[in-house]
C-alpha cells in the first residue's frame, strides 16, 4: 500500500500535469480566435468599484514631540480608518524611527470591531529616538506587495517632518538611507501605488521638498501644515483625492448649547455611504431625521458613529436620497466645521472609438456615460448637475487641451477634430459638486505609419479585410477543447482563492524569561489560498523566520500546516515532521519554537 504522502503527491502532479495542458490549450485557442475579434478601439472601459489598501505610516520619533505635542496625527489616521466603507477595505500600519517600531499588517475591514482594532493600536505607538524614513517607507511597500488584494486601488499615506536623524553608533549612512528610499519609491511606482505625505512644521524644520518628491514621484500629493489641527482635513482631503470624491463643505456653527439645525443633502440613490464629519476637540451632541421627518436613532443599524479627541464621524449606509436633517449641540462659543463626503458605486466608461488609426483633419466621435455594478446607468437625474469634458493630450508635444462634451441626459457627447499628424491620448472626465470619474484612456495615432480612417465619411473601406472564414470555423472546434480546459483551470484557480473559516489563538512566550503575551485571537476569514505565520504575527521583525511556516485550507474546516523552517512544530506536546504537510482540526493546538530568538509561538485552532 502507498502511504497518503506518496498518494497525495501522485495526485498534485496529476493535477500539475493537466492544469499546463489546459493552460496551452487555452492559449492556442485564444491565438486561433483572435483574427476573428473586431480591429475597433476597445471601449475605455469602466473598472469595477474598487476598495482601497492602505498602509499608514507614522513618524515616531522624539522630534514628533515638538511637531505634533497633542498627537492629533495619530487623531487625524483614525478618522481616515473611520471613514472607510463598512466593510471590505483593507488597512495596515507602520511606525517608525529608525527602524520598525510596530507593525500591522493589511487588515480587512469587516464590522466597527475591526476599525476599532486599527484604532487602539495607534494609542499603543511608543517614540524612539532616532528616524529613518527609508525604513518605514520600504517597509509599507513590502507590506502591500505581500498582502494586497489585485482588485482593490492600493495607497501608502506617509506622516512625517521628512528629515532624518540617523544613530552615529549604527554606521549607517545617509547615502545608503537615500539610496534605499529611492529604491522602495521605484517600486511603488512600478506597483501603482501612490504615496500621499503630510508634513509638520510646527517647529519650522520641514523638510518640505523631500515628502514632495516621494509623493510626485508615485502620483501621490503631498501636503503640510503648521498645526497639528489641520490634519484631520488634511487626511480627509487624502482619502477624497484617492476615490476621486471631493469634500462637500456643509455647514461651519458656532455652537451656543442648544440643537442647531444643518440641512445634508443626498444627491441621488448611487450613494453607497455619506460620511458626515464633525471638526471639533469638545463633545458634540448629534441628533437625526430622515427625509420623511423621522427620526433615526444615532447609532442604529444604518448610522455608524465614531468619535474622537478631534472629530465625530457620522456614517449613513446606502442613505435615502434628499435633505437628512442633523441637529447638533456643542459647548457654547465652540467652532465646529461640518463637512460631507460620499462613496459612491459609479464609473465613467467611453464608447469604441472607430479605429486606433486617424488622418490630420479627421474628427473624432466621442460618448461617454455612467456605469454602477457594471452596468450602464439609467438614473437620468444624476446627470441632471454633471459636466464632461474631453481630455486630449499630445503625446508628441506633451501638450494638453479641453474640449467640452454635451449633457444630453443619460451620456455626455462630443467630438475632437485631429490637429496634427502626432500621437494622442484621449480621456473624458465627469464631475458635479460631490465627485468626478475619468475614463480609462485611448491612444489614436495621426502619423504616416499608422495613418487611416478616424470616422471621415468613406475613409474604412481602404481598411476592410475578407471575413476570416477559417479562423472563424476553427475557433468553433476549439471551443469545445476550452470547455474541457476551463474545467481544469477554474479547478486551480478555486483552490488558488479558497478562503478559511475559524480563528486562531496566538501567545508568544521567551524562553529567556517564561513571560507569555496575552492571547490574540486572529480570524483567518482575510486569507484566501494560503498565509504564512509571519503575516499572521503582524510582520514583526524579530520573528521573521516564521515566513516559511505556511498554512492552507485543508477538507471539512480543517487547516494544513507545512514548515519549511528552522523552528520546531509540536502538536499536543508531540515533535511533528511537518514537512511534507499536517493536519489540524478544531480545537488542537501546537508550539512552534524559534531557534533565532528563543522564542515560542503558542497557537490553538478554533471554528
Amino acid at each position: 500500500m502507498k502511504s497518503h504522502n506518496s498518494l497525495e503527491k501522485e495526485y498534485r502532479k496529476s493535477m500539475l500535469h493537466k492544469n499546463k495542458i489546459a493552460l496551452c490549450l487555452l492559449l492556442v485557442g485564444l491565438l486561433v480566435m483572435l483574427p476573428v475579434w473586431s480591429p475597433r478601439v476597445s471601449a475605455a472601459a469602466a473598472q469595477p468599484s474598487s476598495h482601497i489598501d492602505a498602509v499608514l505610516v507614522l513618524d515616531a520619533s522624539n522630534s514628533m514631540k515638538t511637531s505634533d505635542p497633542n498627537e492629533v496625527s495619530g487623531e487625524a489616521m483614525k478618522m481616515f480608518i473611520d471613514m472607510l466603507q463598512a466593510q471590505g477595505d483593507k488597512v495596515g500600519i507602520v511606525s517608525y524611527t529608525d527602524k520598525i517600531q510596530r507593525e500591522k499588517a493589511l487588515l480587512t475591514i469587516q464590522s466597527d470591531a475591526d476599525k476599532n482594532d486599527l484604532k487602539q493600536f495607534i494609542d499603543q505607538i511608543d517614540r524612539g529616538a532616532y528616524t529613518d524614513i527609508s525604513v518605514g517607507v520600504k517597509e509599507a511597500v513590502k507590506v502591500l506587495k505581500q498582502g494586497a488584494d489585485p482588485g482593490h486601488e492600493p495607497m501608502i499615506v506617509v506622516l512625517a517632518d521628512g528629515n532624518n536623524a540617523l544613530d552615529p553608533e549604527s554606521g549607517r549612512t545617509q547615502a545608503q538611507a537615500d539610496q534605499e528610499l529611492n529604491q522602495s519609491v521605484q517600486e511603488a511606482k512600478a506597483g501603482g501605488i501612490p504615496i500621499y505625505t503630510i508634513g509638520l512644521n510646527a517647529d519650522g524644520k520641514l523638510n518640505k521638498d523631500a515628502l514632495s518628491k516621494l509623493s510626485d514621484q508615485t502620483g501621490g500629493k503631498s501636503f503640510s501644515t503648521s498645526s497639528a489641527d489641520d490634519l484631520p482635513q488634511i487626511l480627509s482631503e487624502i482619502f477624497a483625492s484617492h476615490q476621486k470624491l471631493k469634500i462637500v463643505p456643509v455647514s461651519s456653527i458656532t455652537a451656543n448649547g442648544s440643537y442647531q439645525e444643518v440641512v445634508v443633502n443626498v444627491p441621488n440613490a448611487n450613494v453607497l455611504e455619506a460620511n458626515i464629519s464633525l471638526m471639533s476637540g469638545k463633545p458634540v451632541d448629534v441628533q437625526l431625521s430622515d427625509p420623511s421627518g423621522k427620526d433615526v436613532p444615532v447609532p442604529s443599524a444604518n448610522v455608524q458613529r465614531s468619535t474622537s479627541k478631534t472629530y465625530s464621524l457620522i456614517k449613513l449606509l446606502k442613505p435615502e436620497q434628499g435633505d437628512w436633517k442633523l441637529r447638533v449641540k456643542g459647548v457654547p462659543k465652540d467652532k465646529i466645521d461640518i463637512n460631507l463626503i460620499f462613496n459612491y458605486d459609479l464609473e465613467l466608461a467611453m464608447e469604441p472609438l472607430k479605429s486606433a488609426s486617424v488622418k490630420k483633419g479627421d474628427t473624432v466621435d466621442i460618448n461617454a456615460y455612467l456605469v454602477s455594478n457594471g452596468q450602464k446607468l439609467n438614473n437620468n437625474g444624476l446627470y441632471k448637475d454633471m459636466t464632461a469634458k474631453l481630455l486630449v493630450k499630445d503625446l508628441d508635444t506633451g501638450d494638453t487641451k479641453e474640449v467640452e462634451l454635451a449633457n444630453q441626459g443619460d451620456h455626455f457627447e462630443g467630438s475632437y477634430k485631429v490637429e496634427a499628424k502626432h500621437q494622442y491620448e484621449l480621456k473624458v472626465r465627469a464631475e458635479d459638486k460631490s465627485f468626478y470619474r475619468e475614463s480609462k484612456p485611448v491612444t489614436i495615432s495621426a502619423k504616416a505609419a499608422g495613418a487611416g480612417s478616424g470616422g471621415a465619411p468613406g475613409a474604412d473601406k481602404a481598411d476592410k479585410k475578407p471575413f476570416p472564414v477559417w479562423p472563424v470555423v476553427i475557433g468553433i472546434a476549439v471551443l469545445a477543447v476550452l470547455a474541457a480546459a476551463a474545467y481544469f483551470v477554474l479547478g486551480a484557480v478555486r483552490k488558488a482563492n479558497k478562503g478559511f473559516v475559524g480563528q486562531m489563538v496566538v501567545e508568544i512566550r521567551d524562553e529567556n524569561t517564561g513571560e507569555k503575551t496575552y492571547p490574540q485571537y486572529k480570524k483567518l476569514t482575510a486569507f484566501k489560498g494560503k498565509f504564512n505565520l509571519h503575516q499572521l504575527l503582524q510582520l514583526a521583525p524579530e520573528l521573521k523566520e516564521t515566513e516559511k511556516v505556511m498554512f492552507m485550507p485543508g477538507k471539512n474546516d480543517r487547516l494544513v500546516l507545512k514548515n519549511n523552517s528552522a523552528c520546531t512544530v509540536e502538536k499536543s506536546g508531540r515533535a511533528v515532521n511537518a514537512a511534507q504537510g499536517t493536519e489540524l482540526k478544531s480545537g488542537d493546538r501546537l508550539s512552534i519554537s524559534l531557534p533565532q530568538v528563543d522564542k515560542t509561538i503558542l497557537i490553538e485552532y478554533l471554528v
